[in-house]
């Protein structure tokens, strides 16, 4: 049985799989977000709640371990870990350091995926005792990603289909700087649509910014795309 509208983190230095994991978990029903290090975990962490963390051990800079414990002394958020080494004393190793549940590599993805919906389950009283919305908040704008809704005080704001899709895939991300190929794939349309992403990105901009000519919340990286960048 499948846990509804659980929103997962993966952590994995390796693009491949981080895609792979993603497009598997989004098929299987799960709201994905992903980040590359722990380092950019640690700024997704700061904005996002999740009910899951998938953290691979093995990556450059601050392992899964090391990223484990220090996230138990603030967050009770289940971990499962991934790792190549299958030896028994890292297992402990992890395990001690608060992750609930250890995956050696390689696995079926349908065993993640068991393994994932072991944890949550165990964890259902948590969830319904205190439900966490996620809310992004962008200056006097906050964005409702459970609901797609964005709100400016008490005011709704108006999303198109399009402006919608965008902010959700932006809002799963914050603080990543996404290419305009990967918001079209990630919205399901073809190249032919990329120039369209600027069109849209100036709309959203309108409705986000204070001053949409010097966008602090929706910005552009040089040489590498747009970026939601929350209070």
């Amino acid at each position: 049985m499948m846990v509804p509208d659980a929103h997962l983190l993966i952590v994995d230095d390796d693009e491949r799989i981080r895609g792979l994991l993603q497009k598997f978990l989004m098929r299987n029903g799960f709201l994905v977000s992903v980040a590359r290090d722990a380092s950019q975990a640690r700024r997704i962490l700061a904005g996002l709640e999740f009910d899951l963390i998938v953290l691979d051990v093995m990556m450059p800079g601050e392992d899964g371990v090391t990223l484990t414990r220090a996230l138990r002394q603030r967050m009770s958020t289940p971990v499962l870990l991934l790792t190549a080494r299958g030896e028994a004393a890292n297992r402990i190793e992890g395990l001690e350091a608060g992750a609930d549940d250890y995956l050696v590599k390689p696995f079926e993805p349908k065993e993640l995926l068991l393994r994932i919906n072991a944890i949550l389950r165990r964890v259902p009283a948590v969830r319904a005792a205190e439900p966490v919305r996620q809310v992004i908040h962008l200056g006097a704008v906050r964005y409702d990603l459970d609901r797609g809704e964005m709100w400016r005080g008490e005011a709704p704001v108006r999303l198109t289909a399009t402006e919608a899709a965008l902010m959700r895939i932006f809002a799963s991300q914050p603080g990543v700087a996404l290419s305009r190929e990967k918001l079209v794939a990630d919205q399901g349309e073809d190249a032919a649509q990329e120039r369209a992403v600027d069109v849209q990105i100036t709309r959203l901009r309108r409705k986000i910014e204070d001053d949409p000519k010097a966008p602090r919340y929706l910005q552009t990286v040089r040489g590498e795309g747009y970026m939601l960048q929350p209070d």
